[in-house]
């Protein structure tokens, strides 16, 4: 029963995103607009005196459209980038990261509080080359936390999920792996303005839930993971991926045949095995400020139990918003509000996250999440009940951003916590009411627009992304 199911809902949404594109293709409208292009405020310098905040050169035509975010996954097209861009031949090559040195402290009972200083990274490269009529593209993602992170996570309370020690964790965040991403994929028109495209590799992200946290403008400042992140993202690291895209300028639909186990607690090795899971995704993006997702996916063997027992099945369903938009002469503000459900063999439970996060000027960003989950008894280290409790937590935070050099900007910031759990479960937290609280150190690449108003813009092969028809001279190094 539970397998028809899942198969019935990822059919319904495979298929019907296909079969309410292909006629609007059929028709062949006019072009949806494109984006307006970003400009610089007046009062700031063009990129060729801004080196510092500036460090790309950018070629004619963008090959990395500004909606595109972790694996498959969109944003809105009013995405800034934060990474370094480069032309190298026929190459084009984009880097990414973000890296913190913090000190946690979680409050509550003995056996759930902790405290742990460490450091939450990681590091992406990706490059694309034109090859006949479409475009052929390498991508890696890695980190350091398998060394920078110990024990088996660092403390956020309510964390649950994957095994570590031979037990379930909980209150806690497990480290990512080594290899968080090792990717190819083939994009090419198929009629008109419909594309196609082939995406897959050792390591990747299926289709499935929005972008992964880590890639989530609205959340790039906060460095912990939601603890809803198993009921949205928690596949954006894959032991094993394929996943074919059919698009247009505004919508996609996307299906995945992948590894849905969760990796072990070997952060440094390749956790392969049979690609028996699949999902189905539909992207829509009404505006240049709005990404709308809605997918669906069978997860085998998916959940790890404590002794080796035998792994859960999971069915899981999200749907998320997020939206992006430029203020003032710098500002900008960036929400994602999603929503999964986890099918087990005995429960369905449910999370909800909404985060955000607002800066003037660049230089001062606040951020925040609010979160509610339905978590078992068993997640939570409960063994004498089969319950499923209603947790939430509420998080806020400020990073003062600092001058960039060569590119890299480096911050300081707080973060306060308060984790609220129901009577039943009082004594075990310490109270109702749990406070915590995080300070860090962060670096990641300076921000700057890929578009620019400075000149006539020509469309890029993905028709929703703008990009100057003069190429900017490199920045000094």
């Amino acid at each position: 029963m539970l397998k028809r199911r899942g198969s019935h809902l990822l059919r319904a949404i495979v298929v019907g995103s296909i079969a309410t594109a292909l006629p609007v293709s059929a028709q062949t409208p006019a072009p949806a607009p494109a984006p307006p292009p970003h400009e610089h405020p007046a009062d700031v310098p063009r990129p060729e005196t801004t080196a510092a905040q500036h460090e790309h050169t950018v070629a004619a035509s963008t090959l990395f459209p500004a909606r595109e975010a972790s694996g498959t996954a969109w944003l809105p097209d009013r995405t800034p980038m934060y990474g370094f861009h480069r032309q190298h031949g026929p190459w084009e090559v984009m880097l990414h990261g973000n890296t913190f040195v913090q000190y946690l402290n979680e409050g509550g009972e003995e056996h759930r509080r902790g405290h742990q200083a460490g450091s939450i990274n990681w590091f992406m490269g990706m490059a694309r080359r034109p090859l006949g009529r479409g475009q052929v593209g390498v991508r890696g993602m890695a980190s350091l936390e398998p060394w920078t992170i110990s024990g088996c996570g660092y403390p956020v309370l309510l964390a649950t999920g994957e095994v570590c020690d031979g037990d379930s964790i909980h209150d806690r965040q497990h480290p990512h792996d080594l290899f968080m991403e090792a990717a190819v994929e083939y994009d090419r028109p198929l009629i008109s303005s419909l594309r196609w495209r082939l995406y897959g590799g050792p390591v990747g992200e299926p289709a499935l839930g929005p972008a992964a946290f880590p890639h989530r403008l609205s959340a790039m400042p906060n460095l912990v993971a939601p603890i809803a992140h198993h009921w949205l993202d928690a596949t954006h690291i894959t032991f094993g991926v394929v996943t074919a895209s059919l698009y247009g300028s505004r919508w996609k639909g996307e299906a995945s045949v992948f590894n849905g186990r969760e990796p072990d607690e070997r952060r440094t090795d390749f956790d392969l095995a049979p690609l028996d899971s699949y999902s189905g995704r539909i992207w829509l993006l009404p505006t240049d400020r709005l990404a709308l997702q809605v997918s669906a996916g069978r997860l085998e063997e998916a959940e790890g139990r404590p002794g080796g027992g035998p792994r859960e099945d999971v069915v899981r369903i999200t749907s998320s918003a997020t939206y992006h938009a430029a203020f003032g002469p710098g500002g900008f503000w960036a929400t994602t509000v999603a929503w999964g459900a986890n099918r087990e063999t005995h429960e369905v439970t449910h999370a909800m996250t909404a985060e955000t996060m607002a800066t003037a000027d660049g230089a001062n960003t606040w951020f925040g999440r609010l979160e509610i989950a339905g978590k078992t008894a068993h997640d939570l280290h409960v063994h004498e009940s089969d319950d499923v409790f209603t947790v939430g937590r509420v998080q806020g935070g400020y990073v003062r951003y600092l001058s960039a050099r060569r590119g890299v900007q480096p911050g300081v910031g707080l973060s306060v916590s308060a984790s609220l759990v129901p009577a039943a479960l009082e004594a075990r937290y310490g109270g109702r009411v749990v406070p915590g609280f995080g300070i860090f150190m962060t670096v990641r690449p300076a921000a700057h627009d890929m578009r620019s108003a400075a000149a006539p813009a020509i469309p890029d092969p993905h028709a929703g992304h703008v990009m100057p028809s003069t190429p900017v001279s490199p920045a000094a190094p």
